[in-house]
């Protein structure tokens, strides 16, 4: 008895951590299941009540009119929000625009009835850019024709179409000149904001723009380029929606090439160097970029240099249709961990390193690379063709959010080694980090006024007070670093600077507002974004002659 009652005692011994056992590999399961799951809709975590002081909220005005009946509406009322899920705003309605007409009746509806007007596409801006309180807002993601025009190389698209939708067009024999370094944003939102990619060469969006046609408050439709009407093109490249509605653009693109890819781990500090030396040389690679290390450990000292140099190879007959993202679970599970802590940041670090060349799509036939031995040969459009899936989640109570901040080249090296200690010091999770090349820009409201390396930052936060209050706090401090290395940080993001931080960085801001109000006098057009630039702005001087 006594051995049988023993025996019974390992057997529950052996029963219980079996169950234990399996219950940590369901709940391992179960969670990563969660970590891997697509979204399943936009996030909507509310609203950040203020910025610098200024209440974002705005009651609704009296005697809102009825709808109009004969215009194209996808929701009369109702609240929209943006990528970082924290800007909910009421809206009169929004109107899904297909045609020139739809904009020209919208604008004469509104005007007529004392209503304020936003643009928005995929609204990936992240500080209530694309909408205002209770303002009539354009959908512009049904305006998306494409035309593509071989001899002249150029390709004339609506406000609407995507980038990836243009490279699905232009493909194979041509390729996109300039754009963002994914593909997922529509053009009209590239142009509102002057974004930049992966070709240090080309440039920003504002150098690729052959012409724009531009609907104004008034419902007239001008043309504007450098050479035509070139006061209102540097408003409206880079001037967020403020200055008039984009019809089209005229865009200039390239012809395919085929790049070689290669990728080499270098010590931050070494950045400027291999810069000036190679990837800036006359025959340095035709498209770059570069990422930093996120691990403790390294934080900010490692850099991997991804390259795409051009190759004799002409573009094959046989060029397959460009691939969708892959592996996308797994990216999007390594993502999510990396917001638990260290461990999981240089498990990330490390497939980086060491796993991510095992997914990389060599995209020319393989009877082509053989004249390039074993190299990994894709097509220029390639590596632009991402539209980071893996960085959308279905995880509750938190968010991603955008930085960007640039500064002189000469000032590269103090302001990482800064930025390296501000960003250990705090606790929101720094997701990813890139280093972009930008040149001096001739717009009205320009984030570079030099050559100037930028620094690129993806960080959660959750979506509570606490969490908006520490992205404040760390936004500042991120701000007044970049202000003491003579920089300048991205206004697309969120709106935790100060009326301080703003005019020190844009001190064009007073003279910019002042043209919108030419051009709009009855300011029409608007935003949350753009009450918080006047707010911000107040009486500030304008600037004299120079």
């Amino acid at each position: 008895m006594a051995q049988d009652g023993k025996r019974f005692r390992i057997s529950r011994r052996l029963l219980l951590g079996g169950a234990l056992a399996v219950g940590g590999i369901g709940w391992a399961g179960s969670t990563l299941a969660r970590l891997a799951r697509d979204p399943s809709g936009p996030k909507d975590a509310g609203r950040i009540a203020d910025a610098d002081g200024m209440g974002l909220a705005s009651p609704p005005p009296r005697g809102l009119p009825p709808h109009d009946p004969e215009l194209p509406w996808l929701s009369r009322g109702g609240a929209l929000n943006d990528a970082s899920a924290l800007s909910r705003t009421p809206v009169y309605g929004v109107v899904g625009v297909t045609e020139e007409d739809h904009v020209a009746r919208a604008l004469a509806f509104a005007r007529e009835n004392g209503l304020k007007v936003s643009m928005a596409a995929v609204r990936h801006s992240m500080g209530g850019h694309a909408f205002d309180d209770h303002a009539l807002v354009l959908d512009m993601m049904g305006f998306d024709r494409i035309e593509l025009d071989e001899k002249a190389h150029t390709v004339t698209v609506q406000p609407g179409a995507t980038w990836h939708e243009i490279q699905n067009v232009i493909h194979p024999r041509f390729a996109v000149k300039a754009m963002q370094s994914t593909d997922i944003f529509s053009v009209g939102g590239s142009i509102s904001v002057n974004a930049h990619g992966m070709d240090h060469r080309a440039g920003s969006i504002a150098g690729s723009i052959r012409s724009m046609r531009v609907m104004l408050a008034d419902g007239s439709v001008v043309t504007v380029s450098r050479e035509e009407s070139s006061d209102l093109f540097r408003h409206v490249v880079g001037g967020y929606g403020l200055f008039g509605v984009i019809l089209s653009a005229t865009l200039e693109i390239v012809p395919n090439a085929i790049y070689r890819t290669s990728r080499s781990i270098i010590r931050s500090a070494e950045f400027p160097e291999v810069f000036a030396n190679e990837i800036g040389a006359e025959d340095g690679p035709s498209l770059f970029y570069g990422h930093l290390s996120t691990a403790p450990g390294n934080f900010l000292d490692d850099m991997i240099v991804y390259r795409y140099d051009q190759t004799s190879e002409a573009v094959p007959a046989d060029m397959p249709p460009l691939a969708e993202p892959g592996a996308v679970a797994v990216k999007r599970v390594i993502m999510n961990l990396a917001k638990q802590g260290g461990f999981f940041q240089r498990l990330k670090w490390f497939a980086e390193k060491n796993l991510e060349p095992e997914f990389e799509s060599c995209t020319v036939p393989r009877t082509q690379a053989m004249g390039e031995g074993e190299a990994c040969l894709v097509s220029r459009n390639d590596p632009m063709h991402d539209s980071v899936p893996y960085l959308f989640n279905d995880l509750a109570g938190e968010t991603d959010i955008l930085h960007e901040y640039f500064v002189p080249r000469s000032e590269y090296l103090p302001f990482i080694d800064a930025a390296r200690a501000l960003l250990r010091d705090q606790d929101l999770p720094v997701l990813n980090a890139s280093i972009r090349v930008v040149d001096a820009e001739d717009i009205a409201l320009p984030y570079a006024v030099e050559p100037a390396f930028s620094l690129v930052l993806y960080i959660n936060q959750g979506t509570d007070e606490a969490g908006n209050a520490s992205m404040r706090k760390l936004t500042r401090a991120l701000v007044d670093l970049t202000l003491l290395h003579r920089g300048r940080f991205f206004l697309p993001y969120q709106p935790h600077y100060t009326a301080k931080q703003l005019l020190a960085s844009y001190p064009e801001l007073p003279l910019f507002l002042n043209t919108k109000r030419q051009y709009d006098p009855g300011e029409l057009f608007t935003s949350t974004f753009y009450r918080v630039l006047k707010s911000m702005a107040g009486d500030a001087p304008l600037p004299g002659p120079a």
